[in-house]
């Protein structure tokens, strides 16, 4: 008998249950694809993912585990969304950092590059520009200014050798402040919006490091989500890397107005000491838009009212603490009674 050839593709995504990775996953799905979910239930959780979609629960450090899944799959696509995305944090726990979004990155280029994946679509951060200039665009050169942004730069320079080595193809997404429903609120280091939601729901004021000057663009995943999907059927994206988020700068302090009313509570701000941050993290995205174009446009005041309605029906729950912090001088006080210490 012939070998039967398979006409419907296969898509792995990492951190499948989490926040930006249930959404794509769901998009894959409702483009045709079949679909593994990967996930290590660190900060995602199974009812995040769509029926219809195979989970497994499990590491991307795992390489028994990866080497399994490209064996028995051979995924066409690789959607690489695991990660743990704390910049300010990654400063106290380096070795994590680097071993949870470097090293886990590693082994899936090598599945990828070993099993002829056709293409492996990273998220990146806007991260990797740290202290450059806002507003940044993909030619503005990275100076990542905490190891997390440090290990998303190691990996879309490992992703461009590996094509020029092996010819991996591979899209780049820097995505910057996306929030949305799905999104895990009891997270207290990450996801500012998240974190608002959560304390107001305590009944809790919303924390704001500094004079809450610090200014962002903050994005809601159904403007990100389907276009990352999409991305593997451009072949003008292929090697390419690309900012994704808003155009709209909004500062921490009025975004933590807007959240309350979103809320439909008053909590009042925490004012927290200042701690060593970007100031102002803004992108372009003059380049997305001429090989993607841009989609819907969700407004802030809309994305949160959405996400508002999500947050009250939900219930919060807890991300597993960090094994251990690495480095504890200059941590900030309002983070010490967070974070477990095994030592």
């Amino acid at each position: 008998m012939g070998l039967t050839l398979r006409t419907v593709e296969r898509a792995l995504v990492t951190g499948g249950a989490g926040f930006l990775g249930s959404h794509i996953a769901e998009q894959l799905r409702s483009r045709g694809m079949e679909v593994v979910s990967l996930d290590d239930l660190s900060g995602g959780v199974r009812e995040n993912v769509t029926p219809g979609i195979e989970f497994r629960e499990g590491s991307i450090l795992d390489l028994e585990l990866i080497d399994e899944l490209f064996e028995r799959y051979r995924f066409d696509h690789v959607f690489h969304l695991a990660a743990y995305a704390a910049e300010g944090l990654s400063h106290f726990i380096r070795r994590f950092n680097y071993t949870n979004n470097l090293i886990g990155s590693v082994n899936l280029i090598n599945a990828a590059v070993n099993h002829k994946t056709k293409c492996f679509v990273f998220t990146s951060s806007i991260a990797v520009y740290g202290e450059a200039p806002a507003p940044c665009s993909e030619e503005t050169t990275p100076q990542p200014a905490d190891p997390y942004g440090i290990a998303k730069l190691a990996v879309e320079h490992d992703l461009r050798a590996a094509q020029e080595m092996f010819g991996l193809d591979y899209i780049i997404f820097r995505p910057h402040n996306v929030y949305g429903e799905r999104q895990n609120l009891a997270d207290p280091y990450r996801n500012v919006i998240g974190i608002f939601m959560n304390r107001i729901l305590d009944g809790q004021p919303c924390p704001v490091f500094g004079d809450g000057s610090q200014t962002r663009a903050f994005t809601h995943i159904d403007d990100v989500a389907p276009l990352i999907a999409e991305s593997v059927n451009h072949r003008n994206a292929y090697n390419q890397i690309f900012n994704i988020g808003s155009d709209d700068a909004c500062s921490v302090r009025d975004l933590a107005e807007r959240v309350q009313v979103a809320m439909g509570r008053r909590v009042g701000i925490e004012c927290l000491p200042a701690r060593q941050e970007c100031l102002h993290a803004l992108a372009t995205h003059d380049k997305l838009t001429q090989v993607f174009g841009r989609a819907q446009v969700i407004g802030l005041e809309q994305g949160l009212k959405r996400m508002a309605e999500w947050a009250k029906t939900v219930k919060t729950r807890s991300s597993k603490p960090i094994s251990r912090v690495e480095v504890r001088r200059g941590l900030p006080p309002s983070w010490e009674s967070l974070l477990r210490d095994d030592s």
